[in-house]
């Protein structure tokens, strides 16, 4: 099987707790039946998301979401074939900006545009990282 990550990262539109709340319901629920795999990183001015799992699967939800009008902006950062998955156990874990690593004015000042796919990489890496440390303590 050709598995896939894909990251991509968007502007909200009408952030607050309920819109994020489907979000979530909604990519747990369809990641786990697709086989796809992740984590959103989030906060009221962006999405920055990893989506793995087999090729087609990934890049038909990529679809959808770009369809989704909850996110403007959308653009795909990385897509890379992969051999193991950085978040096997999450359809789709949720980071509360914990792991952000540009603030809001970086971001502002083009801070995405200047990152490389390996400063997204270890934003993702990052994360499993602590969630792993988390798990075991």
């Amino acid at each position: 099987m050709n598995l896939i990550q894909l990251v991509y990262v968007s502007r909200p539109f009408g952030y607050d707790a309920a819109m994020l709340s489907g979000i979530l319901l909604d990519a747990r629920r369809l990641n786990a039946r697709n086989d796809i795999t992740g984590a959103l990183v989030c906060r009221h001015d962006i999405f920055l998301q990893m989506l793995e799992g087999p090729e087609l699967q990934v890049t038909a939800t990529y679809d959808r979401i770009r369809r989704d009008d909850r996110h403007v902006e959308i653009r795909k950062l990385v897509a890379k074939s992969v051999q193991t998955r950085m978040f096997s156990d999450w359809a789709m874990l949720h980071d509360p900006e914990k792991s952000w690593i540009w603030t809001s004015e970086e971001i502002a000042d083009g801070a995405l545009d200047r990152a490389s796919p390996e400063d997204f990489e270890k934003v993702f890496a990052d994360l499993s990282r602590n969630v792993a440390a988390d798990q075991k303590s």
